[in-house]
């Protein structure tokens, strides 16, 4: 990661020279903290002892290289200066064998290596590209092109997507891809230029093409929808420019991963698989550090794709489990994907090789003033109002068509909102069918939003681990149901509502959907602290707007990513339970993650709880979201609920 230094009031009057000596490469950043990510060194220091201990050579691969925690408490514990145990893991691949091996680094040993039997690790960035030479030189890719009326195959880009798993001969105990292609020539947004009706199944362990399955050939359209600046044309014009300017310099410190701002206290960092992890979050009450949160991210997301032809039905990832190469979180663009005001952080990722790489810019920090009141009240005689000032941390993740903005909103209020924006490009299908207006059926399962092209239903699944540690780890889960209750007939009111507060015990109780029509607060509780009028201080999960899935139960893709089940789940703490679909989710069978883990049906009264949290969205393509869609934001909040005495944001200033 880049450090920001501290800047203390002192240090605000000297800025400039401030800010050009914060940022450090990511190459160059020691470990200063329990949870830290692995630095440069330390990514060769796991290949150098793989080596040493003869289990790699130069043909090896490396699906995924990461810290291991130490063990939470421990983590709680820490004091600044103090030492920490330093693990890391590497997932090893050597041919079709793959292996999970685990270094001590301060011991300088491989302490574990495991053969992985019965899984598919996550997709190599160069398999994406694998095998071109053998489909175009196939027969029948070679016949399919030629009935399209395409001979000369020098600009067709043709690349391996994830199939999906059906449980197929075809697929089980195979590495299997499926290969689409597209014209390049001449656009920059090749969804106007894809080889429809054509799909290539291959092995990618054997390195052979399995079949060719062809739907009938589908014309190539001339149509563009790019949308750089040469292609769009003159711009608006916004009158009267904004500028964001902190002479003092930035309100927060940020010193080795750690953030502090306004009470909150928090450690992030950067991870290839997940993007951004906020750990350690505590607030600053009356000279004491509460706890909040352990650790927050996103652990999965599932898109599947509703076209039921061969080239798109096979079209549902599990995004972050199975194409997490080359790492989620990419690149921002300064001033443009976060404010001028901003300080971004870098991260490391490893190459398929294992060596370790500098991701630029994977992260900022900012504030921001909004226009909003944190609270504000009218009196005749004193009205009272405060601005509210907010922390944001921001990553984006690009997957394949879509790009992801992730937003940890930091209240003064003790709330912590988080965000989850979608944009990009929707996946689309070229149709002989030139628009709506003519007869059949080609946007049956999309909508046309160009000549010749049908952008495909789709959903977006996102679900989000949330180790809730209130004011300690030993917590419950309660869920206040609101009915309605009747008064008597004497009563001039006919009814009104009551809380209704059951305490949930088992995992098997603790599967929960939204129902507008029994509404109900889903709150975690202290089972050790009370606040000053004799309530356990707790947290509440607050749900945004959200969705079902409308797949049927029996339905493949649903049963491997059985976490959009419900809204939330609740669990007991497992250190090994990362991942809303399972650790190994690419071509996985169904069942593995939520759903395996909470068949043990664990008591959760009384003891340290994980929520995990699943927002859904259905998305019915728009004109307006062709080429590329406006950002469409979904939210959820971590309220402090009786946590506090009283509102923790009256001591804001008047200006």
């Amino acid at each position: 990661m880049n450090k920001t230094l501290p800047l203390r009031p002192l240090g605000r009057l000297i800025l400039p020279l401030a800010m050009c000596l914060a940022a450090l490469p990511a190459a160059a950043q020691k470990v200063r903290h329990p949870l830290d990510p692995l630095n440069f060194q330390e990514y060769w220091q796991v290949l150098e002892t793989l080596r040493g201990a003869g289990r790699v050579d130069a043909a090896t691969r490396f699906s995924l290289i990461n810290m291991i925690p130490p063990a939470k408490e421990s983590v709680w514990k820490w004091k600044q200066g103090e030492s920490f145990p330093r693990s890391a893991f590497a997932l090893v691949r050597q041919g079709e064998r793959t292996f999970r091996a685990v270094i001590d680094l301060r011991a300088d040993k491989l302490t574990s290596w495991e053969e992985l039997r019965g899984i598919q690790p996550n997709w190599l960035l160069e398999e994406r590209g694998a095998l071109k030479k053998e489909v175009k030189e196939h027969p029948d890719f070679v016949a399919a092109m030629k009935a399209r009326g395409i001979d000369d195959l020098t600009f067709i880009d043709c690349r391996v997507g994830s199939p999906g798993y059906y449980g197929t001969d075809e697929q089980r105990g195979r590495r299997v891809g499926n290969v689409t292609c597209h014209d390049a020539r001449h656009v920059r947004n090749h969804w106007t230029r894809g080889i429809e009706g054509l799909t290539v199944v291959v092995d990618l362990h054997a390195k052979k093409v399995l079949r060719v399955v062809d739907e009938g050939p589908v014309p190539l359209p001339d149509t563009v929808a790019d949308y750089d600046p040469a292609s769009i044309g003159e711009t608006r014009a916004i009158p009267g420019p904004m500028r964001i300017d902190q002479p003092l310099g930035p309100g927060f410190d940020f010193d080795g991963g750690i953030v502090d701002w306004q009470n909150w206290r928090f450690h992030i960092r950067h991870d290839q698989r997940v993007g951004l992890i906020v750990s350690t979050v505590t607030y600053r009450d009356g000279g004491r550090d509460r706890r909040v949160l352990y650790e927050g991210y996103l652990s999965e997301m599932f898109v599947p794709y509703m076209d039921p032809s061969f080239s798109w039905y096979q079209r549902n990832f599990i995004d972050m489990g199975e194409f997490s190469h080359g790492g989620v979180a990419k690149p921002m663009l300064k001033g443009l994907d976060c404010p001028d005001n901003a300080v971004y952080i870098d991260g490391l990722i490893a190459l398929d090789n294992g060596r370790p790489q500098t991701r630029r810019n994977v992260a900022c920090i900012f504030e921001r003033e909004t226009g909003d009141m944190a609270w504000r009240h009218h009196t005749n005689a004193e009205p009272q109002s405060r601005k509210q000032r907010d922390l944001v941390v921001r990553a984006i993740a690009v997957i394949g068509n879509y790009d992801y903005i992730f937003d940890w909103v930091f209240l003064q209020s003790g709330a912590i909102r988080v965000r989850v924006g979608a944009t990009g490009e929707a996946e689309a299908k070229i149709v002989a069918q030139a628009d709506a207006s003519g007869a059949g059926a080609a946007d049956a399962y999309g909508r046309f939003v160009d000549a010749h092209v049908v952008a495909v239903n789709h959903d977006h699944y996102f679900n989000f681990r949330l180790d809730l540690d209130v004011d300690g780890a030993k917590n419950s889960f309660v869920a206040d149901r609101l009915v309605t209750k009747t008064l008597p007939a004497d009563h001039p009111r006919r009814s009104l509502w009551v809380q209704r507060q059951q305490k949930l015990r088992r995992e098997s109780e603790a599967k929960l959907n939204i129902d507008l029509s029994k509404p109900t607060l889903w709150r975690v509780l202290s089972a050790t602290k009370k606040n000053h009028v004799g309530y356990p201080t707790g947290y509440q999960l607050a749900p945004g707007r959200n969705s079902m899935t409308l797949l049927t139960p029996d339905d493949y893709p649903r049963r491997r990513a059985g976490f959009l089940d419900y809204h939330l789940w609740v669990t007991a703490y497992d250190p090994d339970e990362r991942w809303a679909a399972g650790e190994y989710p690419t071509l996985s069978e169904p069942g593995e993650g939520l759903p395996k883990w909470t068949s043990q049906d664990r008591s959760i009264d009384e003891t340290d709880l994980v929520l995990w949290h699943s927002i859904g969205m259905q998305h019915l393509v728009r004109a307006e979201d062709w080429p590329v869609m406006p950002v469409v934001w979904r939210s959820f909040e971590l309220r402090p609920f009786d946590f506090f005495d009283r509102n923790p944001a009256l001591d804001l200033p008047v200006d």
